[in-house]
């Protein structure tokens, strides 16, 4: 199993020893009087919008179990759904995991049907794995505003609406 992974709701490893996801890269808030801060922090978002987008419209493969649900892992109190840009991603998660003789079961979903329809019916925080045994090539979609709907983003008052 890849480390600090868990599938359908089993225990996880501590994310102590959990590489930062790029993810944070395009996060970083800048500090007041640093405008080369602002300006990289604004380039970030404007990739990371980019990056977004064009996984909403394309097609990726998610591996299912015997019954045909969607993989899954719980890892930082969030359900992950594993998600691949092509076989050969699938193939390299498999082979981590020391399960490559296997045959793999999969769909195809758009991202956009990931993030807006099978998140929200999860019923706990949840989010997206995209080419995660491709280390710095793979990409979290996490469960926050702008990702995945208000009603089931982590930083948003489902009560109110406000940015938590």
């Amino acid at each position: 199993m890849i480390p600090v992974m868990s599938e359908h709701g089993e225990k996880a490893v501590s994310a102590e020893h959990a590489r930062r996801s790029r993810l944070y890269d395009y996060m970083d808030t800048p500090g007041p009087g640093r405008p080369e801060q602002a300006e990289g922090a604004a380039r970030g978002k404007r990739e990371f919008s980019v990056l977004l987008g064009e996984f909403r419209r394309t097609a990726v493969l998610v591996p299912v179990d015997e019954d045909g649900a969607p993989l899954t892992a719980d890892s930082g109190g969030v359900r992950w759904f594993y998600a691949f840009s092509d076989e050969g991603a699938l193939g390299r998660f498999a082979v981590a995991r020391g399960e490559g003789a296997r045959e793999w079961a999969y769909q195809r979903w758009l991202g956009a049907r990931l993030l807006d329809a099978a998140v929200p019916a999860v019923g706990v925080p949840c989010g997206v794995a995209l080419d995660c045994a491709d280390g710095e090539d793979g990409m979290l979609f996490p469960p926050v505003r702008g990702i995945v709907p208000d009603a089931v983003a982590v930083d948003v008052d489902g009560g109110t609406g406000d940015v938590r």
